[in-house]
């Protein structure tokens, strides 16, 4: 799209080639946004034959032209160039022919997508394990393992993940086992008790899970409605799907990111360059942080303080001004003449615009938690690892440090439950005079 876009404008006339440039690439890449979230055309969950796949695609292609041709007029301005026929038909030819020739060969060695657990070790647990890794690629799992429900085995075979419990140790292999995940392999009249308790317990920390779309399991047989789940599985998040605004995050921490680090980059090289010369040890900072669902991540930051910061942070334990398991202390002894002022102003949380358009992270979502910390969470303080961690939040722009660790959790919660792109928005006009105040950081 981006080619296309650029192969029409080098044949405007030069003097509204950069203003017709830029209003081509933004409707173009509006409406093939729109469209594609409409129809789902990038969810991996969602099953696609190639028939399917390429009837979408070329109702994507033909709406992204209808668009530019009539918003924007562009097309028609250079149709000598490209003609809007034409723009279609390459549209939707180097996406297809992408498609089956590069991305769909290339796909069969990656690796499966999400990593999940299944409770129940019985026969529907195993079909469960076998559907899920002989699925075709896209839409394939790793099965990190079992947990038995009542009177079932402790052990399925040496060629099988093994199972890592019973079904009440839930919530201990969820904090040991970062999982996308939780299928409930188990039937109602036999395991009704254990399988709502399992529920319930993925509600509680914020998992998606899934539940059997049927009572029995079939062989051959299939409903007749199309609007069966693929995998004989009805699934749950614990927020309501906003796919196209989910869409329009991501493309927005790309865009966001990507734009920033350019213009950014005097300031960056300058403060590298200053953490450089006035300290010893690396200008980066890197720290195993916890992501989405417990994943865990490398977060990038200027470095701020000695580089044995972490060894000394034993011995001022004692010194902790924060509640709860996070260490805040206001005069702390690590922090270096200049780590004090970047931290600040927040200078030192720019480098995690790589882990932002990395996907580690988003613009906008909970601070990313150290995995000291994620252990000693309550139960419902997991919840707050269901979204992607942020950059900024209601923490940051309602006081950071000055806020109490029970309230920050319930400010994370707060977003988790409420989240739309709007609200992301809000908190990003928010957080500019919240650092320029420099109000609450330490």
């Amino acid at each position: 799209l981006t080619l296309l876009c650029i192969a029409v404008c080098t044949h405007l006339p030069t003097e509204h080639r950069s203003s017709r440039a830029l209003t081509l690439f933004a409707f173009a890449t509006a409406a093939w946004t729109v469209a594609a979230a409409l129809m789902r055309l990038y969810n991996p969950v969602t099953p696609r034959s190639l028939l399917d796949n390429l009837v979408l695609r070329a109702i994507a292609a033909g709406v992204t032209t209808g668009v530019v041709s009539l918003f924007t007029g562009t097309v028609a301005a250079a149709r000598d160039a490209l003609a809007a026929k034409d723009f279609f038909a390459l549209l939707f030819l180097t996406g297809a022919v992408g498609r089956l020739l590069i991305f769909k060969p290339l796909s069969r060695f990656a690796k499966p997508m999400q990593d999940v657990l299944v409770v129940g070790s019985g026969h529907l647990g195993l079909s469960t394990y076998e559907s899920l890794t002989q699925a075709p690629i896209e839409q394939r799992c790793r099965v990190v393992g079992f947990l038995a429900l009542e009177n079932q085995p402790a052990a399925l075979g040496p060629e099988v993940p093994a199972v890592l419990g019973s079904s009440e140790r839930l919530l201990e292999v969820l904090s040991e086992q970062a999982v996308s995940e939780v299928y409930v392999a188990g039937r109602v009249t036999e395991h009704g008790y254990e399988m709502q308790e399992v529920v319930s317990t993925c509600e509680r920390v914020g998992m998606p899970f899934a539940l059997p779309l049927h009572s029995l399991h079939f062989e051959r047989a299939h409903l007749l409605s199309s609007v069966a789940a693929r995998d004989g599985y009805l699934h749950y998040m614990q927020s309501l799907y906003k796919p196209f605004q989910v869409g329009c995050k991501r493309l927005f921490d790309i865009l966001a990111s990507t734009c920033a680090l350019a213009v950014l980059s005097p300031l960056l090289l300058g403060v590298a360059w200053a953490i450089k010369f006035s300290s010893s040890g690396p200008v980066l900072f890197k720290q195993r942080r916890v992501g989405l669902h417990g994943a865990g991540f490398d977060l990038l930051k200027f470095r701020s303080m000695v580089i044995n910061a972490e060894e000394l942070k034993e011995k001022l334990m004692a010194q902790n001004e924060q509640t709860g398991p996070v260490f805040k202390m206001q005069d702390d002894p690590r922090i270096t003449s200049i780590g004090r002022f970047i931290r600040k102003y927040s200078i030192d949380e720019l480098p995690q615009l790589i882990n932002i358009l990395r996907g580690d992270m988003a613009t906008v979502g909970p601070r990313p938690a150290v995995l000291k910390e994620v252990a000693q969470y309550k139960a419902w303080q997991r919840r707050r690892l269901s979204v992607r961690p942020g950059l900024t939040c209601y923490w940051q722009v309602g006081g950071r440090n000055s806020i109490g660790f029970e309230d920050w959790m319930r400010l994370d919660l707060r977003y988790v439950d409420n989240w739309s792109f709007a609200v992301d928005l809000q908190l990003i006009l928010q957080t500019f005079p919240a650092v320029l105040a420099g109000r609450g950081a330490s």
